[in-house]
């Protein structure tokens, strides 16, 4: 795991107040360079992580490495065990099948609450979303873009939820949509798009903003569950059920 954290504040404070601030600053910034590298796959599902390794190539103390596992293990990203240690959680097919079916229910029944609620600032930054979405070019033999491609997809998907009004359902969203992740950056490395997304999302955007409710929550159904089904036969051969 070649990530660095270069940009991380110095160590040592002055006051106490300063240095949990910079605690929690360190565990955060490790949190999104743990994350990333665990949904890109640079940190391989069910791999052991060495806390002694990790410290020394990120540069920092223990302390907010600890601080940041927990978090992902809080997310469903990492796992402790009494006699192995950290590992990254594990993927399998079920695995996939249930979050699948999570984010069909949650992230169908956030939509609809975004609708009933949200204003006229929420439907521009659905749109603004979908147009940086659908100006993001993804192209499967390089990375960078696929990469590119990703942060505007999981932008568009949460500005979608943003306006439900339900703090604890849009965490769960997340935290699913993030666990989806890993398993469609295995398919898109390997295969590219495998359909007209863009067509799906822009119905789905479209159909938030006209305030049709039943019409954008069956798209944004049909698109979870095909997303999903895709994945499922593009990994049977590769997953544990």
């Amino acid at each position: 795991m070649n990530i660095t954290v270069d940009d991380l504040p110095p160590a040592e404070f002055s006051s106490k107040g300063a240095a949990a601030t910079a605690k929690n600053t360190k565990a955060s910034l490790l949190v999104n360079r743990l994350r990333e590298a665990i949904l890109s796959g640079e940190l391989a599902p069910g791999a052991k992580i060495n806390l002694d390794t990790v410290r020394r190539q990120l540069d920092v103390s223990l302390s907010p490495l600890r601080e940041a596992l927990a978090r992902l293990i809080a997310v469903g990203l990492v796992e402790l065990h009494d006699n192995r240690g950290y590992t990254v959680a594990p993927v399998s097919l079920s695995n996939l099948a249930e979050i699948t079916k999570l984010r069909v229910e949650f992230e169908s029944l956030a939509l609809s609450s975004a609708i009933v609620r949200g204003d006229l600032a929420w439907e521009s930054d659905v749109m603004r979303a979908l147009h940086r979405l659908n100006r993001t070019e993804r192209i499967a033999s390089e990375p960078a873009t696929l990469e590119a491609w990703e942060h505007a997809h999981r932008d568009f998907h949460m500005m979608l939820l943003a306006g439900c009004g339900m703090p604890l359902l849009l965490n769960a969203c997340i935290m699913l949509h993030n666990l989806n992740d890993r398993y469609r950056r295995i398919f898109l490395m390997a295969q590219g798009g495998d359909r007209n997304v863009a067509a799906e999302h822009s119905e789905i955007a479209q159909g938030a903003v006209a305030r049709d409710a039943d019409y954008a929550c069956a798209k944004l159904r049909e698109h979870i569950q095909r997303t999903g089904s895709n994945l499922h036969n593009s990994l049977a051969g590769q997953l544990q059920p």
